[in-house]
């Protein structure tokens, strides 16, 4: 399936997933799934002697058995949850104070270049976009007031590979903190804190549920110390999720590794259809042996999401036309669920970049990416096909 090379896969995944702060004992009613707790407030039994919780922001049962959940299936020591993706990235960029210095890669997520762009700069933060294909440019960013270095990979919408290891040794070198957004892979295909990251990112939103009905995000870390600080600062902001989407998340959980196997195979499939396909130009896909950084992927990951990106031959006017026929496929934004999204990101996800950023990246209007979902991947291909033709 092309998937030769890569890491072994996590035998244990599932078992951590299902097993972790899995005792019934701990309810009084002895439940097996994890109880749902609305309360806003607890009693507590003398004035400020509670028994464990105060208040619904500072802790609350649900929420504290997924964050463990989610540090047993990342192998991390610590895992919090925020109410969604961009607070996660928010609240660790508050780890930083004004004229620090933040390097990041250009190529990430529409809404974190939003806010690295356009919002940390207001706080005095000092923010710098660079490619980070080479890690050894490090070398020559690295300022006296530099502090963190910001990693997505795979990136979204190109789909490219950053050596985490590498730029993890450079960048402690310096004692910056090495932050890696793993969204597109979850845990169960790639854990950043084994390859030298401090702290992890995912937006749960997407394949971590997986369902497209929750908006929440995630921060994981072995370092105690920042833990406490990001602690203090869920609390301190208030960007909490809901006990209903974290029992929602807990659910999911316990069926990543086959929604992932799954999303794995399928967008393979379509991948080779797609590159064998005349109206298309080029296709990013880590499955494919054209992909410029596979044998990167290989040495840090166990496998790929349901992600790929291609080039449409023509503008926006064929992209359009595209997407228009197809009966399967949805046009929307988003990632990861169980039902399969296609977008064109320079006018819908990463509108917000800077023409002369597009250009550079290449997010051109006939770029198409694509989520694929959980449906037969024979009826997603010939759903391609007849929109092609």
């Amino acid at each position: 399936m092309g998937s030769e090379g890569f890491l072994p896969k996590d035998k244990t995944f599932s078992t951590r997933a299902i097993t972790t702060r899995f005792d019934p004992f701990q309810w009084d009613s002895w439940c097996v799934v994890t109880p749902i707790v609305l309360s806003t407030t607890f009693k507590q039994a003398a004035p400020a002697q509670p028994k464990k919780h105060i208040y619904g922001r500072s802790g609350n049962p649900t929420r504290e058995v997924l964050e463990e959940v989610l540090a047993a299936i990342e192998k991390a020591k610590h895992g919090l949850c925020f109410s969604t993706g961009l607070s996660a990235v928010n609240s660790v960029c508050h780890l930083l104070k004004a004229g620090d210095h933040l390097l990041a890669m250009g190529d990430v997520y529409g809404g974190v270049y939003r806010m690295f762009d356009q919002i940390l700069p207001t706080h005095g933060l000092d923010v710098e976009f660079i490619d980070l294909s080479d890690p050894n440019i490090l070398y020559n960013k690295v300022k006296n007031n530099t502090k963190m270095v910001w990693i997505e990979t795979p990136t979204n919408p190109l789909i490219k590979y950053v050596d985490i290891e590498a730029v993890s040794q450079i960048a402690h070198k310096y004692d910056l903190l090495v932050v890696v957004d793993s969204t597109f892979l979850s845990p169960y295909f790639m854990k950043p804190l084994t390859l030298g990251a401090d702290i992890v990112i995912h937006s749960l939103t997407k394949y971590i549920n997986g369902h497209s009905d929750v908006i929440m995000g995630a921060a994981l870390t072995d370092d105690d110390k920042l833990y406490e600080r990001l602690k203090f600062l869920q609390n301190s902001n208030g960007v909490v999720p809901s006990p209903f989407d974290c029992y929602l998340v807990l659910r999911s959980i316990k069926s990543l590794k086959y929604r992932m196997e799954q999303h794995m195979k399928s967008s393979y499939s379509i991948a080779k259809f797609l590159e064998s396909h005349p109206k298309v130009e080029s296709v990013i896909h880590p499955g494919l042996q054209s992909h410029p950084e596979r044998k990167l992927a290989q040495k840090q990951s166990s496998g790929w999401g349901g992600m790929l990106s291609f080039y449409l031959k023509g503008g926006l006017k064929e992209s359009t036309a595209f997407i228009s026929k197809l009966k399967i496929f949805t046009l929307a934004e988003s990632l990861g669920g169980y039902e399969s999204l296609i977008e064109i990101p320079s006018v819908m996800t990463h509108a917000s970049v800077p023409a002369e950023e597009k250009k550079k990246l290449r997010l051109t209007d006939n770029l198409i990416r694509v989520s694929v979902g959980l449906e037969e991947e024979e009826d997603l291909i010939a759903d391609l096909k007849q929109a092609l033709s």
